[in-house]
């Protein structure tokens, strides 16, 4: 590996062959909330979180949904009001299962939000589900990944600003002929979606809509004797190829989800240390707030299901981990993963560590 050299303005002389400067910075929280605290107080250092980390620089926060836990279930009114509270960052959901969406309503609410943020939304999205929300959320006909990818066109279909339905009849509220379209309508929100990918299936799937791809620290149908990190750069690989072959130009910017934890202290260190051993014990369960569920998906996954690996230690051998992979090497943007049983002290730390000790040896600037 090429190691690389700082100028004076913290980004390198040099990056290893293939490794792509990272042109954002990112961070992913699930807006967590403990017993004690209780939900309006988490929805508040969620507020805070995003200030935080746009005084330093950092050029996108993402929100990942969860239902009926102690995690932000929904992410588009709170984003409408973290707008408020900055003027530059991006604010993203990581992800929004289409399964459990009116897929109309859904591209409504994101009209409205992007417009009172100026344009900052950007929506991942996805085609998984979950047996215990469809039996919340109701039965569909079709299977449920089958209906989850017909209300994903269908929300596409609507914010892009096509006709949903022409009045062909008296007593529907509006004049024959009109052609009824989602209002108030944000014209370059389709260009900010993307496909949250767990597999290649996923990312091919992006490349059909036509959207962007961001990739989550959980992936499925890896070979037999594949790592992780080298299936993450298959992904990434796939979508910039079948994306040149579908459409004919340089494919947008690809985001990569990961556990990015450099140590500033030893008691730092030993504290990464620890959850990364929690990740590796307790697989999915590990780093709950106080109340949250507690997973049934156990450390051992099913087969070819695999857990990003956590990157920690001291920040200049973090760096090293980081560019040696094969995976974060191919992002063109970087998105750190917050542990969710962290609290906003702990994630404010983290993403000041990040921010000043390893992303200027990626090739990032921070956003002035």
């Amino acid at each position: 590996m090429t190691t690389s050299t700082s100028t004076s303005t913290g980004r390198p002389d040099t990056l290893p062959p293939g490794f792509r400067a990272k042109q954002r910075l990112g961070f992913n929280t699930r807006v967590s909330f403990s017993d004690d605290g209780g939900p309006a107080a988490g929805l508040r250092d969620g507020i805070q979180l995003f200030r935080a980390a746009e005084e330093l620089g950092y050029q996108s926060g993402w929100a990942y949904q969860r239902h009926f836990d102690h995690y932000l279930s929904s992410p588009l009114p709170f984003f409408a009001a973290a707008g408020q509270h900055t003027e530059r960052i991006t604010l993203g959901s990581a992800v929004i299962p289409m399964r459990y969406q009116e897929p109309i309503l859904l591209a409504e609410a994101a009209g409205v939000t992007d417009l009172l943020i100026g344009g900052r939304l950007e929506l991942a999205l996805a085609t998984g589900s979950n047996a215990a929300f469809d039996a919340v959320f109701g039965a569909v006909e079709a299977d449920a990944r089958t209906e989850a990818r017909r209300r994903l066109q269908r929300f596409l279909d609507a914010v892009a600003g096509q006709t949903l339905h022409v009045v062909d009849g008296p007593g529907q509220g509006a004049p024959v002929g009109t052609e009824l379209r989602v209002t108030p309508h944000s014209p370059t929100l389709r260009g900010r979606l993307r496909q949250g990918s767990a597999s290649l299936g996923s990312a091919r799937q992006a490349v059909e809509l036509g959207i962007g791809l961001i990739v989550g620290t959980v992936l499925h149908d890896i070979g037999p004797g594949e790592t992780f990190s080298a299936y993450q750069a298959r992904i990434i690989e796939a979508y910039r190829t079948g994306w040149r072959e579908r459409w004919g130009t340089e494919p947008p910017s690809v985001a990569v989800a990961a556990s990015v934890l450099p140590g500033t202290t030893p008691e730092l260190r030993d504290a990464y240390a620890g959850y990364d051993l929690q990740r590796r014990t307790e697989g999915m369960a590990a780093s709950r707030p106080k109340g949250a569920l507690t997973p049934v998906v156990s450390a051992e996954l099913p087969e070819g299901m695999q857990v990003s690996p956590v990157f920690h230690g001291a920040p200049d051998e973090v760096a090293e981990q980081v560019l040696a992979d094969p995976g974060l090497a191919l992002a063109d943007e970087l998105v750190l993963f917050l542990p969710p049983g962290f609290g906003l002290a702990e994630n404010v730390r983290l993403l000041e560590d990040l921010a000043t000790t390893v992303a200027p040896a990626l090739g990032w600037t921070p956003a002035t």
